[in-house]
Parts: structure tokens; sequence; C-alpha cells
């Protein structure tokens, strides 16, 4: 008798070990389709920011006061491939603050719900070399 209890223990325990394994797998497990865990869906994709409107009424998010901006202009939003959010590029004729021109400068700004969050000067190998610009 105590043999065959140890015998329904461990039935058991091995039943419950390979019970335990049946749970669903992630996404990416080699199982059929219906067994697998659904991948989290992506965030919704925020509607493509009006960029004209948005600079001009924050051009202090993407200039010091004292560049003294002129002749502004903004490309077309792109989807961020880091997150939600948009980004374009800006360009402007800027100057020093002892009054010395600085000529074009352009700015890639970051956007997340219709708010530059961000900016950064572009390097020579930047896309916004190549984007069509429009005056705000």
């Amino acid at each position: 008798m105590g043999q065959d209890h140890l015998y329904t223990a461990a039935l058991l325990v091995g039943c419950a070990l390979v019970l335990g394994g049946c749970g669903f797998a992630d996404s990416r497990a080699p199982l059929p389709e219906f067994m697998r865990a659904k991948a989290a869906e992506p965030p919704p994709l925020e509607a493509p920011p009006d960029v004209k409107r948005l600079v001009g009424q924050k051009l202090d998010s993407v200039f010091t006061s004292g560049s003294q901006p002129t002749h502004v202009r903004v490309s077309a939003p792109l989807h961020d491939p880091r997150g939600p959010g948009w980004t374009a590029c800006v360009r402007a004729e800027l100057t020093s603050v002892v009054g010395k021109p600085l000529g074009t400068q352009t700015y890639r700004i970051f956007i997340n719900d219709g708010v530059i969050a961000d900016r950064q000067r572009i390097e020579a190998d930047d896309n916004c070399v190549a984007e069509n610009y429009e005056p705000i």
C-alpha cells in the first residue's frame, strides 16, 4: 500500500507539471496561432500636427529670443520612429546675440500630444537637408 501512494503521488506531481506548461505561450512561440498569447497592440498614432501653426505660436520653443528668427519655414510632419509622436524640420535666418548674422539654421523638432517637446540642431547627414519647406 505504501508503494501505491508513492506511485499515485508521483503520477499527480507529473500531471501537475505537464498541465502547468499548457498555459498560452507568447506571440513568438512556435505553436499554432490559437495557442499563442496575442501581441500587445501598438498605441494609436496621434493625428499629424499643424506644424505651421504650432511653430508660429511657439517660436520660443524652437529658437532663443535673442536669435531674432526671420524667414521661418517648416517641413511636413513625419511619424517619429521612436514613439507615437511626430518630427518636423524648421529653418530660419538667425542672428547672434551680438547682432552678427548666423545665416540659415535648421532644427529638427519633436512633437508629442500637440506640443513641441524637444528640438535639436541637425547634423550634415540629417534628412532635413532634403526636405521641402513652406513659410509659416
